[in-house]
């Protein structure tokens, strides 16, 4: 039976549509996708035509204006440290003193004797008793359980002075850091004014990467520990800066309007409200702050810093992998404990703050017998040689750097077919082409396809910032070089973003998948980078493609994170919905879950491309090349020190040049209708 229409004369047509028209988030994200595939079509065709042409290419020993004014900028502040005429040189010099001495008493307390005494002040027993009395006071006998056989595993592994060296200085650095740090993140908590002017300052502090601090470092404070603890506390002290600002803003305004009506001052409020209900927060940033100058003071053995990062970089010099591996294993072991006493420590003291908890019977007494206990090993570790020196036995360190050594050489016999294949492969089609592209197109080509790039995914201010960094590295004089670094550094993004999606996807749907991998990713987020260098190594020797390949793993942890923490936020009800209408599992990804989370996407990517980036120095120790190899000769030779100044600035701008694309593009796909 048919259902008949209405009668015409009944129905009332529609109403023309007066609204604008506007266009659909998905149909704007479409369109910017279409318009970076036509810059590339027209960036391609252009390459054809011009190839070779107009690359500012320059030697490897060739010499420009602005190197020489760089050079002789260094050779100024060198002769002025040396002749005492500049104030501030000699403010630079009187702290490097100051740091130096301090050093050098806790160096003779804890790892080095100072002459008459033959032994240092407190031995391994002492140490490890001290470092399980501040565990288990901070944050608890489980803490203690971790801390104690971390402690024992760098004199077992052969490494005991090299790992309290690192640290002695990773704390020196982390105690100066929180101290102006906090109250720095005070100050942009409270004014918006300190917080516009300090977070650029923040932003390149945080964009550049490590090794770029070597030089400018070493020029003002000298070779040796002075400059390592003030290079590691200036790289760390970010971290805590933001966090501590972010966790006071974040104190409730009701709390603080009770406050106020009370008639506390401000310091009042501060000291017994703010920072009291932040504690947990702050205890974060001191956490993230002492991974930062962990990771800095490894890499500080560049300039003769005491620690780990001696022995890691004597091996990777020498090609004795097996000595590296070792001393990676202990700093990594350190790191691990780091984190979790630090984590440990700041839950504790927010149950603590909660539950208004002094300390019950039972731990009173176990602190009281852990401090006698305490002093006894102290005494016993400055009194006797066997509790002061780390025995040799059980020596685990000279086997296990045997076994890598030897399954290094196996790796590079029997199977160097098979690595040299996938490094050919993944070079010849995935490396060359891009890079060709980037580098070999004119310089004013190149830079137009980005600029239109930058528009396209970043908006007007992307376009602002990536104007202003191109015409620095153009500037600088290392074009040529600064788009071989690019084109790396996209390539490993690429094959990070990849991991990040399959894998964050997987996160992000399984809970078992999450808790099997999230360990082993904040595993991951705590190692240095040097680290990541030693089984690459073993696997495919020094050049361009081992470089990349560790940038990948480096920085893969906190993309894939970030991706599975935005599958996992996308609405239980948009789920439910989808599901109901009949979408697969693979509709269920593509078209809901990944298009939801297209701003974690994008912020992986920023993420991704900026710990690549930090590894493009650490790189140039094993072939990669470009800037990092510019860098790296630059502190390594007087006369190249303007080259290489002018490498890491080049870094930088890149660094802050991709940074501002990615992060605007990230809030425009957030809130695609918004114009930029």
């Amino acid at each position: 039976m048919s259902v008949l229409a209405p009668p015409l004369a009944n129905h009332t047509p529609p109403e023309p549509d007066t609204t604008p028209w506007r266009a659909t988030p998905a149909r704007l994200v479409r369109n910017r996708f279409a318009a970076v595939i036509g810059v590339l079509v027209v960036w391609v065709v252009a390459w054809a035509l011009f190839k070779d042409h107009f690359t500012l290419t320059i030697g490897g020993s060739e010499q420009t204006p602005v190197f020489d004014w760089l050079r002789d900028r260094s050779n100024w502040v060198e002769e002025a440290a040396s002749s005492g005429s500049n104030p501030v040189i000699n403010f630079a010099g009187w702290i490097a003193d100051i740091v130096d001495s301090v050093f050098s008493w806790l160096q003779s307390v804890f790892t080095v004797a100072k002459f008459p005494r033959p032994l240092p002040q407190i031995g391994w027993l002492g140490t490890i008793a001290l470092a399980a009395l501040v565990a288990y006071a901070a944050a608890g006998w489980r803490t203690l359980a971790l801390v104690v056989p971390c402690f024992l595993s760098f004199g077992v592994l052969g490494y005991w002075d090299d790992s309290i060296d690192l640290l002695i200085v990773t704390f020196f650095a982390v105690v100066v850091s929180c101290f102006f740090g906090i109250a720095l993140g005070v100050l942009m908590a409270h004014s918006r004014r300190f917080s516009a002017l300090l977070t650029p300052v923040l932003d390149v502090m945080q964009t550049m990467p490590s090794f770029t601090y070597l030089l400018p470092f070493s020029i003002l404070f000298g070779i040796g520990p002075a400059a390592a603890v003030m290079m590691t506390l200036v790289y760390a002290a970010p971290p805590v800066i933001r966090i501590t600002a972010h966790g006071l803003r974040g104190v409730s305004g009701p709390v603080l309007e009770a406050t106020d009506s009370l008639g506390q001052t401000g310091l009042q409020r501060l000291w017994n409200v703010e920072l009291p209900m932040a504690k947990r927060t702050i205890i974060a940033g001191i956490n993230q702050t002492m991974m930062a100058a962990l990771s800095m003071a490894t890499i500080a053995a560049y300039i003769n810093s005491p620690g780990l990062g001696q022995p890691v970089l004597d091996g990777l010099k020498r090609s004795q992998l097996g000595t590296s591996f070792v001393a990676g294993i202990a700093i990594v072991i350190m790191a691990v404990m780091l984190d979790r006493s630090m984590t440990a420590a700041g839950f504790r003291a927010e149950l603590a703050a909660r539950a208004g908890e002094k300390g019950g019977p039972f731990r009173k007494v176990g602190l009281g017998l852990a401090a006698v206990g305490t002093l006894v090993a102290l005494y016993l570790s400055h009194s006797y040689v066997w509790a002061n020196e780390f025995p040799s036995q059980p020596d685990l360190g000279t086997p296990l750097r045997n076994a890598v050594d030897d399954f290094g050489n196996w790796l590079r016999t029997d199977l160097s077919h098979l690595t040299d294949a996938i490094q050919r492969v993944a070079t010849d089609y995935g490396l060359n082409p891009i890079q060709s592209l980037l580098a070999d197109s004119p310089w004013f080509v190149t830079s137009a396809a980005i600029l239109v790039i930058a528009a396209v995914v970043g908006g007007r201010k992307a376009v602002i910032s990536t104007v202003v960094c191109l015409a620095g590295i153009l500037g600088l004089g290392l074009w040529n070089h600064a788009m071989e670094t690019l084109t790396a550094c996209l390539v490993a993004t690429i094959a990070v973003v990849v991991l990040a999606v399959v894998l964050g996807v997987l996160m992000g749907r399984s809970h078992r998948v999450d808790v099997g991998l999230r360990p082993i990713l904040d595993a991951g987020q705590t190692l240095p980078p040097f680290v990541y260098l030693v089984p690459v190594l073993i696997l495919f020797g020094p050049n361009r493609f081992t470089a990349m390949v560790a940038g990948v793993v480096y920085a893969a942890p906190v993309a894939i994170k970030l991706v599975a923490d935005g599958v996992r936020a996308v609405s239980p009800n948009t789920i439910e919905a989808a599901e109901m209408a009949g979408s697969s599992t693979w509709q269920m990804i593509t078209k809901v879950q990944l298009p939801m989370a297209r701003s974690s996407v994008l912020l992986a990517a920023n993420q991704g491309l900026l710990y690549v980036l930090a590894m493009v120095v650490i790189g140039g120790m094993v072939g990669a090349g470009a800037l990092g190899f510019d860098v790296v000769t630059g502190f390594r030779q007087a006369n190249d020190v303007g080259r290489g100044l002018a490498a890491g600035t080049t870094i930088v701008l890149l660094g802050i040049m991709v940074d501002r694309i990615t992060t605007y593009g990230a809030q425009r796909a957030s809130s695609p209708a918004s114009r930029a």
